[in-house]
């Protein structure tokens, strides 16, 4: 099992990236649903370029590790000013995906984005090359 666990990893970055990044297309574009808000307040507006942009880097395993860091930090901000003045418990606060997101971003900016990620074939075509030269 071991032998798979890059590649888990890799499905894990891309399975949650395309979910966090609809956060950002939905109140970007109101795709895939309309976004509750009609006129998006400022610091949506920003969140939402931060949710599809980050998304789609984390998606292809672009920059993962400093993009991962960002949207975790996104996500303790949206948890925190947004949900824990609801009260106490994720589960009745509904901040259970901020908080979800914010651990799996956390543990991507630790980990890297596994082989199947744009980051590792930038590292290994910089390796071949300086090997060729």
């Amino acid at each position: 099992m071991n032998r798979w666990s890059p590649y888990f990893l890799s499905i894990l970055r891309i399975v949650v990236a395309f979910v966090y990044g609809v956060h950002g297309t939905q109140k970007l574009f109101g795709f895939p649903a309309a976004f509750p808000m009609p006129h998006l307040p400022p610091l949506f507006l920003a969140g939402g370029m931060i949710e599809a942009i980050g998304g789609l880097f984390l998606l292809i395993g672009l920059f993962t590790r400093p993009v991962a860091f960002i949207v975790s930090g996104e996500m303790a901000v949206a948890y925190f000013m947004f949900h824990a003045p609801q009260g106490f418990w994720p589960l009745l606060n509904d901040g259970e995906g901020a908080v979800l997101y914010c651990f799996i971003f956390l543990f991507l900016a630790s980990v890297g984005g596994g082989p199947w990620s744009v980051d590792r074939w930038w590292r290994m075509h910089r390796c071949a090359e300086k090997i060729a030269v």
